[in-house]
């Protein structure tokens, strides 16, 4: 194929704050995990698939399958405002600080 440029499940972009590792970046509809820490305008690769642990809204129960949202600091079932980032795979109970959500491609 003349037209292949990556697999893409890793892609390279430019930092727009201070990022560390394991932080999840939202980018318009572009969503991934810093595989490294970055500096504001220098590139950081964002891991685009796959299931990660996530902090989450504690008071929220969340089921296998519900869509998740990113709020800006935490991952929500709530979708007003905020971004689709991915599914829950996994229960996580009320309360809990963290669950497991599978990124949405």
């Amino acid at each position: 194929m003349r037209n292949y440029v990556q697999p893409g499940d890793v892609i390279t972009v430019p930092a727009s704050a201070d990022i560390e590792a394991g932080d999840l970046v939202v980018i318009g509809s572009l969503v991934g995990v810093a595989a490294a820490d970055a500096k504001s305008g220098n590139h950081v690769s964002l891991k685009t698939t796959g299931i990660f642990n996530m902090p989450k809204v504690s008071a929220q129960a969340w089921t296998i399958g519900a869509p998740i949202y990113w709020d800006g600091s935490v991952a929500t079932t709530v979708s007003t405002d905020n971004d689709l980032i991915g599914v829950a795979v996994a229960v996580a109970a009320n309360p809990s600080p963290s669950g497991q959500v599978r990124l949405s491609s």
